[in-house]
């Protein structure tokens, strides 16, 4: 293959696979008891704020981090990650 046609995305037939990308907002660590008495309306505070980065996995291999946004224009405010960093996506996950 040579590189003009690696450069080009459509080249490959796997890229036009979708992938799930998990988004990682931060995690929880209750103790058991309290995780038993959860109910609707339950707050469960997280390890992060509401400024901090959020994470972007495809399986469990980090491939990015950004920060949570709204799609423009949405009138439903539909979220939206805006990355900041990426990985090096060219050499492999």
């Amino acid at each position: 293959m040579t590189d003009a046609t690696q450069d080009m995305p459509n080249s490959n037939p796997f890229s036009q696979v979708p992938i799930e990308i998990t988004i990682s907002v931060g995690k929880a660590r209750p103790l058991v008891r309290d995780m038993l008495r959860l109910q609707r309306d339950s707050v469960l505070p997280l390890d992060r704020r509401v400024d901090d980065p959020v994470e972007l996995y495809v399986g469990d291999k980090l491939i990015a981090r950004g920060e949570l946004t709204e799609v423009e224009g949405d009138p439903n405010g539909q979220l939206a990650v805006r990355l900041t960093e990426v990985a090096d996506l060219q050499n492999g996950l």
